[in-house]
């Protein structure tokens, strides 16, 4: 549902089943490694109904929601689910996001996924890159490459399952986009994205703002208006505000050039 629907479309929903899952771990009689393993859950839940908040442009619910659910997965021992609470804090904190995400990948313990490290890593990139920090953005982009390539075809948790070789490359794009370094950010992105199926509306059209950043410090601002364009067809429909925001970010940056 989330590839599709914008967070103020499912928030709702993730969050009636979270407190559904609460609701029967107060009530309910179950042994230890049950209760873990509806711990685990319950974090998962709710960390998707952080999610959807943060898509939707509830901020203070999301935080909320984020830190609820890493009390919870570190009370059951999930490490997984701890960094990856502290990898969402940190995506969206103003401050201190670096620190934050560094803390999320100390929990990519042996017995993580790769694939779980390599999402872990690539939040980390994301924060060194929004710092301003090149060379530690390409250091954690070239652990997180290195992860995948380490994956032993162990069970990866299905909230992690998206992170794979194409993830890695848009977040790479993204990153040096995000670093002015359009020499580097727009055959990357160009590559991705022209495969990336139009019926992700919302994370396509995401993923083109940054195309359009990258054609814009290269020099390029008429190719970077038809990409906006391009993102502001495939958003119209979603309830997201993340897409519209950075839609009109961007594009105020071409006017006033």
């Amino acid at each position: 549902m989330d590839n599709y629907l914008g967070g103020a479309d499912t928030y709702r929903m993730f969050l009636a089943e979270l407190e559904s899952s609460r609701l029967l771990a107060r009530t309910a009689t179950y042994d230890e490694p049950t209760g873990k393993a509806l711990g685990s859950l319950i974090a998962e839940q709710a960390q998707q109904a952080g999610w959807s908040a943060f898509d939707a442009g509830w901020q203070a619910q999301a935080r909320e929601l984020y830190a609820f659910s890493r009390g919870t997965a570190t009370e059951v021992g999930d490490e997984a689910l701890t960094g990856n609470a502290l990898a969402f804090l940190a995506y969206g904190a103003e401050t201190d996001a670096v620190a934050t995400a560094s803390a999320a990948v100390e929990h990519a313990t042996p017995g993580v996924p790769a694939t779980v490290r390599a999402l872990l890593l690539e939040r980390l990139a994301w924060a060194h890159a929004v710092a301003g920090e090149a060379t530690e953005t390409q250091r954690v982009l070239n652990a997180a490459q290195e992860a995948l390539g380490r994956d032993d075809g162990s069970p990866v948790p299905d909230w992690a399952a998206w992170a794979d070789g194409t993830e890695l490359q848009i977040m790479t794009g993204r990153c040096w986009a995000q670093l002015r370094q359009p020499k580097r950010a727009v055959p990357v992105l160009e590559d991705v994205l022209s495969g990336f199926p139009n019926a992700y509306g919302r994370d396509k059209a995401l993923y083109l703002t940054w195309l359009a950043e990258a054609y814009r410090d290269a020099g390029e601002p008429d190719q970077a208006v038809t990409v906006l364009g391009k993102a502001r067809s495939l958003s119209a429909e979603v309830a997201s505000v993340r897409p519209r925001q950075r839609i009109e970010e961007v594009a105020a940056t071409l006017i006033r050039r």
